[in-house]
């Protein structure tokens, strides 16, 4: 009887291993699959990106989908795909992914920055404003100021520039080196009209971003105005010789300024 209750023991030992050794198994198996899965989305989704920063949508459209068939649930994914059917003119499909992805992690700030860029190009001022309030709410966000700030370009390409001042003096706040903050509040300015304020916000502009000639153009006529001559000179000969076939330098060829 004893060695009868040995073998049974032993038995059971042996069945409780060998079933502890395939679980452990099988958990390896799902950690190295989830790992596995991870990489597929992770690096189709960065490659996904990096060719809608090169233009090269078709490519961008193939890995994205490939990064939503190895995780359908990773939202990214689908601000990813909101932001290329934008960038496509296939509205209906924009909007569907964003939606997808706020459905997925409603709290996603770069979805609801991107999503509130779309909803402004469509002209819903008021549903755009409130997506990139809503973006900076998220206690994660370590750059809400970029959602403020587009907040204030929005409503500021909308002629509601005294609600778009709001926003970039709230953005500037949080971060004095925000560019498009910078020169938006130099035109703004120099509408006023206060040229002194708009020369400072060119001035701190400069320091933090290259000109362009939108920004070139704005500081000729702002020291027009202040009697500068020098720095109107040194802005006209930058936007010739930087931007020869800008529609600014044309602009500064009909004024006659050398």
């Amino acid at each position: 009887m004893p060695k009868l209750v040995s073998q049974l023991i032993f038995i059971l030992i042996l069945v409780i291993t060998l079933g502890a050794c395939s679980q452990m198994q099988r958990s390896k198996q799902n950690i190295q699959t989830a790992q596995t899965t991870n990489d597929i989305t992770a690096t189709n989704l960065d490659l996904g990106i990096e060719y809608i920063k090169q233009g090269a949508y078709e490519n961008a459209l193939t890995n994205l989908e490939k990064a939503k068939q190895a995780d359908p649930a990773y939202a990214p994914t689908y601000n990813m795909l909101g932001l290329l059917y934008q960038k496509l003119g296939d509205m209906d499909n924009a909007e569907k992914n964003f939606k997808h992805a706020l459905s997925l992690n409603s709290n996603d700030s770069s979805t609801l920055n991107n999503y509130g860029s779309f909803l402004c190009q469509q002209n819903r001022l008021e549903e755009a404003e409130a997506t990139f309030i809503a973006a900076t709410a998220n206690p994660l966000y370590d750059a809400p100021e970029i959602a403020i700030t587009n907040a204030g370009i929005c409503l500021h390409n909308n002629q509601q520039e005294a609600a778009a001042e709001k926003y970039f003096r709230q953005a500037l706040q949080l971060n004095p080196q925000i560019p498009q903050a910078l020169i938006k509040m130099c035109e703004i300015s120099f509408k006023s009209p206060n040229y002194l304020s708009a020369r400072a916000y060119l001035q701190r502009y400069q320091q933090v971003a290259r000109h362009t000639p939108q920004s070139l153009w704005l500081g000729i006529q702002i020291e027009q105005v202040l009697g500068d001559k020098d720095a109107v000179s040194s802005y006209a000969l930058s936007l010739k010789n930087n931007f020869p076939d800008s529609e600014e330098a044309a602009l500064l060829f009909d004024s006659g300024i050398q």
